[in-house]
C-alpha cells in the first residue's frame, strides 16, 4: 500500500483527522511512517471498519514503540456474557466511572504514557462517546498572566487520589498482579511506589511545544495549600476543555483511534448500563527518560 493512497480529514477542531484509505492490520513501512508523522500532526487518529483482530491491534500499537501493557478490556461485561453490576460493588465498574474524568493516561506511573490505541467491538445503542481535549491549544489560549503563575508549578499524580472521588479504595500494590483472565485491568495503577510529581506545563518531547499536564489524577499544587491547588487545577481544566478544543468520538463497531497522550486529555462519557460496551486499549509506553516522573 503507497502512502500516497492516505487521506485526512481534518476535525471540526484544534487537533485531529479522520483517515481513510489504510487497513492498519496490513500497513506497510512507508505507510506508517506518513501515518506517524501525522499523528504527532493531529495528535488523534481516527478509523473507521478496521475489524482488527487484538493480536493484530497489538501488532499495530506496537509500531509506535514499545507497550506499557498489551491489550486490556475496558467493557462492562462478564465473561459469561453477563452484564456487570451497576450498584457500587464491582471494582472495574468504578474504573469505567472514574474515567469518565478529563485525564492523561499514566501520569500516576513512573513514566507516563506515549499514546494509546483504542477500539470498539461492542457499542451501546446510545451513550459512550469518548471525549479528547487540545492541552497545547489550552496552553497556548491561555493569558500571560496564568502562563508565568504555572510555569513552574508542579502537581502530584496518583490513581488513589483520583478514583477516591468515584468511591473506589484500590488496594495498594493490586498493581502488581495484573489483569484478570479477561484483560481489565480494575488494580492497574495501584502501585507501591512513590507518588508522581509532574510539571503543570510540560514540553512535548517530538513536537518541543508546550502542553498542559492537568486532570483527574492530578492534586496537591507543591507550594500551594490544598484549597488554591484544587481550585487551580479546576479552573485549567475547565478553561482547557472547551471548543475548539473538544471532540467527541462517537462509536461504531470497528472504529480504531490512536491518540498522543502527551499532548491530549481524554474522557469516557456515560451510556446506560444495562446495554453492553467493549472496547479493546493498548497502551503505549513513553520514553522513560523524556516522560519520567519527579519524587518531590
Amino acid at each position: 500500500m503507497s502512502a500516497t493512497t492516505l487521506r485526512f480529514e481534518p476535525l471540526n477542531a484544534t487537533f485531529g483527522a479522520r483517515v481513510s484509505g489504510v487497513r492498519l492490520a496490513d500497513i506497510d513501512e512507508r505507510t506508517f511512517h506518513a501515518l506517524y508523522e501525522a499523528w504527532l500532526e493531529y495528535a488523534l487518529l481516527v478509523f473507521s471498519d478496521q475489524f482488527m483482530t487484538r493480536p493484530q491491534q497489538v501488532k499495530f500499537a506496537q509500531r509506535f514503540g514499545p507497550l506499557e501493557f498489551d491489550i486490556a478490556a475496558l467493557s462492562n461485561v462478564l465473561e459469561d456474557g453477563s452484564l456487570r453490576p451497576d450498584d457500587g460493588t464491582d471494582d472495574v465498574m468504578k474504573v469505567l466511572k472514574g474515567n469518565m474524568g478529563w485525564h492523561h493516561d499514566s501520569t500516576y506511573m513512573p513514566v507516563q504514557a506515549k499514546g494509546a490505541v483504542f477500539t470498539a467491538e461492542v457499542v451501546p445503542p446510545s451513550g459512550g462517546a469518548t471525549g479528547f481535549a487540545d492541552m497545547r491549544a489550552a496552553y497556548e489560549a491561555l493569558d500571560e498572566t496564568t502562563r508565568r503563575r504555572i510555569e513552574n508549578l508542579r502537581a502530584h499524580h496518583s490513581l488513589y487520589h483520583s478514583q477516591a472521588k468515584v468511591g473506589h479504595d484500590g488496594a495498594a500494590g493490586a498493581h502488581e498482579k495484573g489483569f484478570t483472565a479477561k484483560g481489565e485491568y480494575s488494580g492497574y495503577g495501584f502501585h507501591n511506589g512513590p507518588v508522581s510529581v509532574r510539571p503543570l506545563v510540560k514540553e512535548h518531547a517530538e513536537t518541543g511545544r508546550k502542553n498542559l499536564i492537568i486532570g483527574r489524577h492530578a492534586y496537591d499544587i507543591v507550594g500551594l495549600e490544598a484549597e488554591e491547588s484544587e481550585k487551580l487545577l479546576d479552573e485549567l481544566v475547565e478553561f482547557a476543555c472547551q471548543p475548539p478544543r473538544l471532540y467527541y468520538h462517537d462509536w461504531l463497531p470497528g472504529d480504531a483511534v490512536v491518540w498522543d497522550n502527551r499532548r491530549l486529555m481524554h474522557q469516557a462519557t456515560p451510556w446506560p448500563m444495562d446495554h453492553a460496551r467493549v472496547m479493546w486499549h493498548s497502551r503505549i509506553a513513553g520514553d522513560p527518560q523524556a516522560e519520567l516522573a519527579l519524587t518531590a
